[in-house]
């Protein structure tokens, strides 16, 4: 394994979020990525947050199926 960044992707009942950047340690061989507990946890709660979003905005706007949130 090696300390690096990989991109965290989830998916549920027609919903996909994508987070990249994420520091992990990550496999040299396959790209499986293992995060460290905090990371894990704030992860977690972020995907909730999203989920409870797309979901909202799906219900409310069904033609609109994509949406890109960026910090700088």
């Amino acid at each position: 394994m090696k300390w690096g960044i990989t991109t965290f992707e989830y998916e549920d009942g027609g919903i996909a979020i994508r987070i990249p950047n994420v520091p992990a340690w990550v496999c040299p061989l396959d790209g499986e990525a293992s995060f460290t507990p905090a990371v894990t946890d704030e992860l977690i709660s972020t995907v909730r947050e999203l989920m409870v979003s797309a979901k909202r905005a799906r219900q409310q706007q069904p033609q609109l199926r994509e949406y890109l949130v960026q910090f700088a």
